[in-house]
């Protein structure tokens, strides 16, 4: 496959500067197409050149198939990457990528489409090899099979959504009486909200951690792994904060886990970047799903293994071998990121607006991944996250401390945002410890309301 000289964004906001970055200096020409509420967007003003591809919708923007290939036929193009969110897990979107003759960075479209679907993903994970969460083998609609696979499994079980995400289709049952009531309630809340009112059925796992492995293959049966994320603070099942490595998990567990992982990716033939998504809990790793793009918080991967996650995303696309060897991959010292959003820090109501002062904290292992500047105007259409505050530390305890003279040095003025509710958190003696779960942060900001 030829080198890449010229590369289309088909992404917005801190994401697509990111990729910008990462191409500049890789010698490769950008791209950035944008609606048009995001003419002044940062990736807009700095990429070679800028394509608008409709208006501020994302329907009719990020996500119109034929007006991003067609700017990419327009510009010369001869790459895509989907970065995250939109049509990054699109299989037809990367089909359509590939019929054109353009590099899709990402993986192939029958890997995007197999681990897109959460029955066929739990089914493929387990024929990997990895351990799944005891419950159905696939869709289930009959309420006596449904007890069955509910009574060998052991109450409380969940009932999820096949297409869903977001908690939206999913329902926690604590006993038989209420199964069928709850089976119906979960078809009918997906169907309103993926038109599919297809579910199934798994053990609720009472207070598990929320675990993933980033991984790296080369489409050619060769993967590694590079350790694991901590993704337990969670609202809604929407993640605040990110660590690397977990506080809980040995170097024994993370050295036998990856490895499970990255047999599985290699045997699968998996290309590109991916990661694996577990529940952990009393010591077992339960799969839960398979995200077949890069994730929001890739930089504190990079940060505790040195390597730049984009660029190998790019180079395995152009059909390289993987830089690293399993053996390579050496983890040092601790990564925490915060996401910042523009919300009010206590009531979460989005806040988009003009940016009427930008300082971002600076020093030695401080990122910030950020589309903002002083005088530009966030528009109210798309995700609310703003910012990445990423640190790095020799030890989790330095890295705290380096995290909260940050975020003491960061100024966004012009909109609420979540600044504040990072500052008290981290504050806080269960996560000082690293002694929290997927439902501690929830109620930790209940205490935070009753206390206020």
């Amino acid at each position: 496959m030829p080198a890449i000289r010229k590369l289309l964004i088909a992404n917005r906001g801190e994401i697509a500067l990111r990729i910008h970055r990462a191409c500049h200096e890789m010698g490769i020409e950008t791209v950035a197409v944008h609606s048009t509420a995001d003419a002044d967007a940062m990736h807009v003003r700095l990429a070679d050149q800028a394509i608008c591809i409709g208006p501020p919708s994302a329907t009719d923007s990020y996500l119109n198939i034929p007006n991003i290939i067609s700017a990419a036929e327009i510009s010369g193009a001869d790459a895509i990457h989907p970065g995250y969110g939109f049509l990054s897990e699109n299989a037809k979107f990367a089909e359509i990528v590939e019929a054109h003759d353009l590099i899709f960075v990402g993986p192939k479209p029958e890997h995007i489409r197999t681990m897109g679907d959460k029955i066929e993903a739990k089914r493929t994970a387990g024929a990997l090899g990895l351990p799944l969460v005891p419950g159905s083998d696939g869709p289930i609609s009959d309420i006596e099979e449904a007890k069955a696979i509910a009574a060998k499994a052991g109450y409380p079980v969940i009932i999820k959504a096949a297409s869903g995400g977001g908690g939206r289709g999913m329902k926690v049952v604590n006993d038989e009486a209420s199964l069928e009531t709850q089976m119906l309630q979960a078809g009918t809340e997906a169907k309103a909200a993926f038109g599919d009112a297809t579910v199934y059925l798994e053990k609720y796992l009472g207070n598990p951690r929320h675990i993933e492995f980033q991984i790296f293959g080369d489409g050619n049966g060769n993967a590694i792994h590079l350790g694991e994320r901590d993704c337990s603070l969670q609202r809604r099942h929407q993640k605040v904060l990110e660590e690397a490595p977990s506080p809980v998990i040995s170097s024994e567990e993370r050295e036998r886990m990856g490895g499970i992982v990255a047999k599985a990716m290699a045997d699968m033939g998996y290309r590109g970047a991916g990661t694996i998504e577990f529940l952990w809990e009393d010591g077992e790793f339960y799969f839960i799903e398979m995200n077949t793009r890069l994730q929001v918080e890739h930089p504190v991967t990079e940060a505790i293994t040195g390597l730049d996650l984009v660029r190998e995303q790019i180079r395995i696309a152009e059909g390289h071998p993987l830089t690293l060897r399993q053996q390579d991959v050496v983890f040092r010292g601790h990564s925490i990121e915060c996401r910042i959003n523009a919300e009010d820090p206590r009531t979460f109501a989005p806040s988009p607006g003009l940016v009427k002062m930008f300082h971002a904290p600076g020093g030695m292992n401080v990122r910030v991944d950020s589309g903002l500047y002083a005088g530009y105007k966030v528009p109210p259409y798309y995700d609310s996250m703003i910012a990445k505050l990423i640190v790095y530390g020799t030890t989790r305890a330095g890295a705290i401390r380096r995290l909260r003279r940050a975020l003491e040095e960061f100024v966004i003025e012009g909109m609420k945002t979540t600044i504040p509710l990072h500052r008290a958190l981290i504050e806080d003696p269960e996560f000082q410890d690293g002694q929290y779960t997927i439902k501690w942060l929830e109620e930790w900001l209940a205490r935070e309301e009753n206390a206020g």
